[in-house]
């Protein structure tokens, strides 16, 4: 439809006086446009409407397709011998992405046994371009990992880790985690008195110079982040913390009256080692 259909013809309106000048071959396309008309081009739009709504279902099934960008390569001669053809054979899985509004990346995704190179093409809907390029850096470099546009990174101490009985409040949300590190010095952490589940506090002592207390840091979704708050119970509530790199990131603390009586477990440097002292 994008090259042997009457979108061709907007090209020639928009280029058209200037075909005189243009590679043979592109003129050519472009000027295949004036065989279409107005009755050609409004069946053309039903027919790709009835397109987009039956890929709908698949668009409800996945959020990204990863396709090849293109499916072979031809040597100057072959394009030169067949250039239209071919050309169009080049964008077998990308052609559709302009007509269906569509969103696409192509990255590099190694080579051919035959030396030349390979790539793929992350595509997604309109709109998700932000995604695409944080999937294509962590398609490129797996180690990358950065809080989705989008999401709020939230940094748990205790109850929410992975493994923990809370972890789930996360995950049900559509969290993904994003790395285990440190938080920077200056806090200290206690085994709270009386919850359930057992829960740790962290609080914050400027003055405080010990190695930081370990944390996971998750990326949860905007639209689910504030029932994620929401839930927080007192005396635990959602700051801002600094982390061993120096980023900041929102995080669990604990209002400082609270610790009061409690047992402070900052020299374990996190709450698993806590837990697998037999610390209860």
């Amino acid at each position: 439809m994008l090259y042997a259909g009457p979108w061709v013809a907007e090209r020639y309106a928009a280029v058209g006086k200037y075909l005189d000048v243009a590679h043979p071959v592109v003129a050519e396309i472009i000027r295949s446009g004036l065989k279409y008309s107005a009755v050609d081009t409004f069946n053309a739009f039903y027919k790709l409407e009835d397109l987009k709504e039956r890929t709908d279902a698949t668009w409800e099934a996945v959020d990204v397709l990863v396709l090849p960008t293109t499916p072979t390569i031809y040597t100057i001669d072959q394009i030169n011998a067949d250039p239209i053809r071919l050309n169009s054979n080049l964008g077998y899985y990308t052609n559709f992405v302009n007509l269906m509004d569509l969103v696409a990346i192509a990255v590099p995704a190694g080579f051919r046994p035959n030396g030349l190179p390979f790539g793929v093409s992350l595509i997604g809907q309109a709109f998700t371009d932000e995604a695409l390029l944080e999937l294509a850096k962590r398609y490129i470099d797996p180690t990358h990992k950065a809080a989705t546009p989008g999401c709020v990174s939230v940094a748990v101490v205790g109850a929410h880790l992975t493994g923990q009985p809370l972890n789930r409040e996360l995950t049900l949300r559509g969290a993904r985690l994003l790395k285990t590190c440190r938080t920077a010095p200056g806090y200290r952490l206690y085994a709270l008195q009386n919850t359930k589940p057992p829960k740790p506090g962290l609080v914050r002592e400027p003055t405080y110079t010990g190695p930081g207390i370990e944390v996971e840091v998750w990326s949860i979704p905007e639209d689910n982040f504030g029932s994620f708050v929401a839930g927080v119970p007192a005396p635990l509530g959602i700051g801002t913390a600094t982390l061993d790199d120096g980023s900041e990131v929102k995080c669990f603390i604990c209002e400082p009256f609270a610790v009061a009586g409690s047992r402070e477990i900052t020299e374990f440097g996190g709450w698993r080692k806590y837990l697998s002292a037999g610390a209860k």
